[in-house]
C-alpha cells in the first residue's frame, strides 16, 4: 500500500513498537444468517469498517455500523485497555466469533487494506491526525464532532478529502432526524417569511476537575493518549469522559469544551436552515462568557455571543448553565430562558429557533414547534427546496461510500459550523468585536485573533 507523509512501513513499525499493540488475526467469512438479516451480501460487497475510540460515543456509533448488513466491523482501536477489550467483545458478541482485531495504535488499523471506512471517535485533539492518517491510507471517514482545534486542521482535512476524493461524514446526527430537516426546509422555502434572526443554545461546559496528581492507571498509555497535546502530569480522572465523570472534555489542551462539543449540534442546524446566503461576506461576532479560574477545567461554562451576518441576519448563540449532560456548569442565570420558553411554548437545554417576518420555527430533540401552527399541515414533498433525506447517519455514509455522492454533512459544511463555534469562543475570550471573513477564512484587522485560530503547536513527533 502506498503511504504518505512519514507513514512508511518502516516508520510505522518503529513507532508502533513504542506502544503495545494487541495481536489479532484477520476476520473470516461470516455466515449469511448473522444478525438475523437473512441473506447477507457477499464478503466482497461488504464495507469494511475500523473504529478508533471505544468511549461511549464511539461504541454508540459503532453499534450503528454493526446493525447494517452490508458493513463489517473488522477492527477496533483504543489506548485504554479496558475500553479496547470491551469494544472488541461487543463486536465479537454480535458476529458470534473472535475475529475482531484490537489495536492500541491507530496507524496499524488504518494500514489494513480490507478496511474501507474509519470511524473516528477519539478525544477532540486527535480527530484531525487520525482522520488524516486514514485519508492518506485511502479510507472514507465518519468523524465525530467537533472537527478540529485550529484552522490549519480544518484546511488540511478539506485538502486531503478533496484531493483524494474521499467520502466524509461529520457526526452531526441531527441532520438525519426528519424534524430538523423539516424545520430547515420551512426556512429555506420562505414559509416563515424572510429570515431575520436565529437563536441557538446548548449546555455549557462543566467547571472543576481534580488537580491532584496521581499515578497513571496501568491500563492507560497516557503518553499516546496525550499525543500532540502538551504533556501534563496525570491528574485524577483527567482522561475520563464517561456518563458520570467528564474531565478532558473541558480542558483546553484537548478541546474547546461544549461551545464546540455540544454547541456544534444546534449551530449546524442554524447554518443548514440559514443557507449559503449567511456566508456571502464578512460577519461580526461579539459577546462574553465565563471561564473557570480553579480546577483542571478551563473552557467556557456559559457564553452569550451575538453574530451579525453580511446580509443582515442576526444570531444569538448561548451556552446555558442548566445542561445536565455536562455535569453542573455554573454561572449567571440563563437570561433568555423564560422569554424563549414563553415564546416557543416549550424548550429544552438545547435548540435552534428561526425567526422570520411571517412566523417562526423552533426545533430540538424533543420535537418541532411552529407559528403559525398551520405550517405543520404542509407537505414537505411539495417544497421547491428540499434537503437531502437521511433517517440514519451511518446508513447515509454507507450509501455515499457506494455511490460516491456527498454525505448529508460533508466536509465544507462541517468546517463552516465548526469555525463559527471557534469564532464564538474567541469573541468571549477576547471580549471584543471580531470580524470574520468566511470566504478567506480569516479575521479582518485582528492579528491576535487570527494567530489564535490559525494553528496549534503539536508535541513532537506529531505533525499535520
Amino acid at each position: 500500500m502506498k503511504t504518505i507523509n512519514r507513514f512508511t512501513r518502516r516508520n510505522l513499525m518503529k513507532r508502533t513498537a513504542e506502544a503495545a499493540v494487541a495481536a489479532a488475526a484477520f476476520p473470516t467469512i461470516i455466515p449469511s444468517s448473522v444478525l438475523g438479516f437473512g441473506p447477507s451480501p457477499a464478503p466482497g460487497d461488504r464495507i469494511g469498517v475500523g473504529c478508533i475510540g471505544g468511549g461511549p460515543q464511539g461504541v454508540g456509533v459503532m453499534s450503528r455500523f454493526l446493525a447494517e448488513k452490508d458493513a463489517r466491523v473488522l477492527a477496533v482501536c483504543d489506548v485504554k485497555e479496558e475500553r479496547l477489550q470491551s469494544a472488541r467483545n461487543r463486536v465479537n458478541a454480535v458476529y458470534e466469533n473472535e475475529d475482531c482485531a484490537a489495536y492500541k495504535d491507530f496507524r496499524e488499523l488504518v494500514a489494513r487494506k480490507d478496511i474501507d471506512v474509519v470511524l473516528i471517535a477519539t478525544p477532540d485533539h486527535w480527530h484531525a491526525l487520525t482522520a488524516l492518517a486514514a485519508l492518506r491510507a485511502g479510507k472514507d471517514i465518519y468523524c465525530e464532532k467537533p472537527l478540529g482545534l485550529s484552522l490549519a486542521e480544518h484546511q488540511m482535512l478539506r485538502e486531503e478529502i478533496n484531493r483524494r476524493k474521499r467520502i466524509f461524514q461529520f457526526g452531526t446526527q441531527q441532520r438525519s432526524d426528519a424534524r430538523f430537516r423539516r424545520a430547515c426546509e420551512l426556512v429555506l422555502n420562505g414559509r416563515i417569511g424572510k429570515l431575520r434572526h436565529i437563536n441557538v443554545w446548548a449546555p455549557g461546559s462543566a467547571p472543576g476537575g481534580s488537580t491532584r496528581i496521581v499515578p497513571v492507571p496501568e491500563t492507560l498509555d497516557y503518553n499516546f493518549w496525550t499525543g500532540p497535546a502538551p504533556y501534563r502530569p496525570y491528574t485524577e480522572d483527567r482522561c475520563f469522559a464517561d456518563d458520570v465523570t467528564k474531565t478532558w472534555w473541558f480542558i483546553s489542551d484537548y478541546t474547546l469544551g461544549f461551545i464546540t462539543g455540544w454547541g456544534i449540534h444546534p449551530m449546524d442546524i442554524a447554518l443548514w436552515g440559514g443557507g449559503a446566503e449567511l456566508f456571502t461576506g464578512p460577519l461580526e461576532a461579539e459577546g462574553f462568557g465565563r471561564i473557570p479560574s480553579e480546577g483542571a477545567c478551563d473552557t467556557a461554562t456559559i457564553w452569550d455571543v451575538s453574530f451579525t451576518f453580511h446580509g443582515g441576519v442576526t444570531m444569538k448563540f448561548v451556552g446555558n448553565p442548566n445542561g445536565r449532560n455536562s455535569g453542573d456548569p455554573t454561572g449567571e442565570p440563563w437570561p433568555q430562558e423564560q422569554e424563549w420558553r414563553n415564546h416557543y411554548r416549550k424548550i429544552s437545554t438545547h435548540g435552534t429557533a428561526f425567526e422570520g417576518t411571517d412566523g417562526w420555527v423552533h426545533v430540538d430533540r424533543s420535537g418541532i414547534n411552529v407559528h403559525p401552527a398551520s405550517l405543520l399541515d404542509e407537505k414537505p414533498e411539495d417544497y421547491k427546496v428540499q434537503l437531502k433525506r437521511s433517517a440514519n447517519h451511518v446508513r447515509d455514509l454507507l450509501d455515499s461510500v457506494k455511490s460516491r455522492a456527498q454525505s448529508i454533512c460533508p466536509i465544507e459544511e462541517a468546517i463552516r459550523a465548526d469555525q463559527l463555534c471557534h469564532v464564538a469562543d474567541l469573541a468571549l475570550r477576547l471580549r471584543r468585536k471580531l470580524v470574520w471573513d468566511p470566504q478567506k477564512e480569516r479575521f479582518l484587522d485582528d492579528h491576535e485573533a487570527q494567530e489564535r485560530i490559525a494553528s496549534r503547536t503539536m508535541r513532537s513527533p506529531w505533525l499535520l
